[in-house]
């Protein structure tokens, strides 16, 4: 298998809300905040669903790699529950191997209200239900080891549990990708972000917020000196600016893609991700790599969701 996913197994629910839903409810714009079960319900019941997707963000990126003709895998946790099922049937659809093996749990499968509004900015609103009860148990070491590279998100670090699954997973792993995922992460876990890094990922996607979050700094000079010193592949998009990577001393830009008609950014960093990663794979230079993930980020803010 040349990538193989562990992320958060969430279905993700797509509805249009105007920025007043998003004040009245004390969500900021653009963020990611977790809720329970009875806030995640609360939230539904005065809005209207515009689609239901087998969503995550790593799931979103696997299913743009089996798009592009890749072979490859994906390790969440769900319920038996119908939910589950439609999740596990929907990846399947997509032509991605899912090597979970659901079973009863005492809580649903994940959910996540994705909240569009008239900017496309959207703001998540996620119920981890059993998705963030994953356990090292839930993966396999062998099943690893013949991936060429893992892909991690950083939506699925906590303490205990998830995070005995990331040790296991990268113990046993060839290469290690990771998505730092939402500044609200970062911020919440820096310096076990930090320690991953630095030490134990060769490839990293952060925006720029989350970068300059991560090394406690304003100034985007600092993030480019910082991936220089740790000698990794570090993968920066910046919006408007187009995106840049950093592998050793090498520092390769993109331009971003203008006149677009942007309808939702809910997939834009996944499916950068998915295009760069299936440009890595594929041997492709640095340039064409970026390329690549600019040109799927632009292709799938211009539709509503996370499939091309």
């Amino acid at each position: 298998m040349k990538i193989l996913g562990i992320g958060n197994a969430i279905v993700d629910v797509l509805c249009k809300v105007n920025d007043e839903f998003l004040e009245k409810n004390s969500l900021t714009k653009s963020t990611m905040k977790l809720v329970n079960e009875i806030e995640f319900k609360n939230l539904l019941s005065s809005i209207n669903i515009e689609e239901t997707i087998s969503g995550g963000s790593v799931a979103n990126s696997i299913v743009g790699l089996s798009q592009l003709g890749n072979d490859v895998g994906f390790i969440g946790k769900i319920n038996n529950d119908s939910l589950g099922i439609k999740y596990e049937q929907g990846l399947l659809k997509e032509n991605v191997k899912y090597l979970y093996k659901k079973k009863n749990e005492v809580l649903p499968t994940g959910t996540c209200l994705i909240l569009i509004t008239p900017d496309s900015e959207r703001t998540m609103c996620t119920f981890l239900g059993t998705a963030g009860k994953i356990d090292e148990g839930d993966i396999d070491s062998q099943t690893i080891k013949n991936s060429e590279i893992i892909f991690l998100e950083g939506y699925l670090w906590d303490e205990g549990g998830p995070k005995k699954t990331f040790n296991k997973a990268i113990s046993s792993a060839q290469k290690v990708a990771m998505s730092l995922s939402d500044l609200f992460c970062v911020e919440r876990h820096k310096k076990d972000f930090l320690d991953l890094v630095k030490n134990k990922l060769d490839i990293i996607f952060a925006n720029e917020q989350e970068i300059l979050s991560l090394i406690d700094s304003n100034s985007f000079d600092e993030a480019i000196s910082f991936s220089k010193e740790i000698k990794k592949t570090i993968v920066i998009t910046r919006g408007s600016k187009g995106a840049v990577s950093i592998n050793n001393n090498e520092i390769t830009e993109c331009s971003a893609r203008g006149n677009l008609n942007i309808v939702d950014l809910t997939g834009a960093g996944d499916l950068f991700a998915a295009g760069y990663l299936h440009g890595y794979i594929n041997n492709l230079s640095p340039k064409d790599c970026l390329i690549k993930g600019t040109d799927l980020s632009a292709q799938i803010i211009q539709k509503i969701g996370a499939r091309i």
